[in-house]
């Protein structure tokens, strides 16, 4: 279950350098060329892309990705030939809630040029933030300062956007891509492949699930980069001890206290591992690790698939190897 996290960090300096994870390359990582006369998709995370993908391949279609592999999502910018893709397409997969913190504006512009954007993430059950300061509901309060843009519905800041670190939901979110696909392309194949592409994610739940059973409950404690394993944690019952970068996103901007508070948090707790993230540097991390001192930090693919021919190259190896790191560091 999820508990209350502690947003810390520190060191101004070395937080500067969790910024610097975007892109705004042209290529699109992962992508393929559509046939002449196919519908096109375009997914805007290397998780999506692997997912619709799939189903893509599997009903005779394909899918182009929009950020390459190991680009910060929260960070991502595309470039003008990218926005013109989603414009071309017939359908955008985005995940929402707020995660695509640098594509928001460039969706906007596509949509009113007439692209049609799905976002999976509302449609599956969110959870809100438990951290302070955040909204946690439609209807509550900003916190000081705060201001929603004019029509931005509350779940933007409130939800957390990460649904993808639990399996099932990702199963879910196959089904619902799957239909959506064949609603835009009138073949129903895709809606088929989408149930196909479900049931395989459920398999691979059911193996994360066999993987992470080799965790003692009182080692079932995360420490993570930013506030993403909300769903993990939920789903395969963890506890989150503390988080390194206050708030959902990998941009803010965390203080020395916040850290000097993770750490006696951390050394209370007999923590022995700090979780990083594959898509942005571990300074700050590596900095709270040596701070706490026995500590080791261990890298999991929270927001992007792998480099391709790697063991994380799709969303199956993506969470089946998150397992397996983080079951080898908290069972030893």
């Amino acid at each position: 279950m999820r508990t209350s996290t502690i947003a810390i960090a520190g060191f101004a300096a070395l937080a500067l350098g969790l910024s610097a994870c975007g892109s705004s390359d042209d290529s699109a990582a992962g992508s393929e060329s559509p046939s002449a006369g196919a519908a096109t998709m375009v997914a805007t995370t290397t998780v999506w892309g692997s997912v619709a993908g799939q189903i893509a391949e599997c009903a005779g279609g394909s899918v182009t990705t929009l950020m390459p592999v190991g680009a910060d999502p929260h960070d991502f910018t595309p470039s003008s030939d990218q926005v013109a893709t989603m414009v071309d397409a017939d359908l955008v997969i985005a995940n929402g809630l707020g995660l695509e913190e640098g594509l928001e504006s460039a969706m906007e512009s596509a949509q009113q040029d007439g692209a049609v954007v799905f976002e999976v993430a509302p449609l599956l059950d969110p959870m809100p933030f438990e951290a302070e300061g955040e909204v946690h509901a439609e209807g509550e309060e900003h916190a000081e300062g705060e201001e929603h843009a004019e029509g931005e519905e509350a779940h933007s800041h409130g939800e957390d956007p990460h649904v993808w670190l639990d399996v099932t939901r990702a199963a879910d979110a196959a089904e619902l891509i799957g239909a959506e696909m064949a609603k835009v392309t009138g073949d129903a194949a895709y809606e088929t492949c989408g149930t196909e592409v479900g049931q395989e994610l459920r398999s691979t739940n059911d193996a994360v699930v066999e993987t992470l059973a080799a965790v003692p409950t009182d080692k079932r404690i995360l420490v993570t980069d930013h506030d993403a394993f909300g769903y993990f944690a939920e789903a395969y019952d963890f506890r989150i001890e503390g988080v390194v970068i206050p708030g959902g996103s990998t941009l803010a901007e965390p203080s020395s206290a916040e850290l000097a508070s993770l750490a006696q948090a951390i050394q209370d707790s007999g923590v022995k591992t700090i979780f990083a993230n594959t898509a942005n540097p571990s300074a700050l991390v590596d900095a709270l690790a040596a701070e706490v001192g026995d500590v080791q930090v261990v890298e999991l693919y929270v927001g992007s698939v792998g480099e391709p021919g790697s063991e994380a190259a799709t969303y199956q190896g993506m969470m089946t190897t998150n397992a397996t790191r983080i079951s080898d560091a908290l069972s030893g």
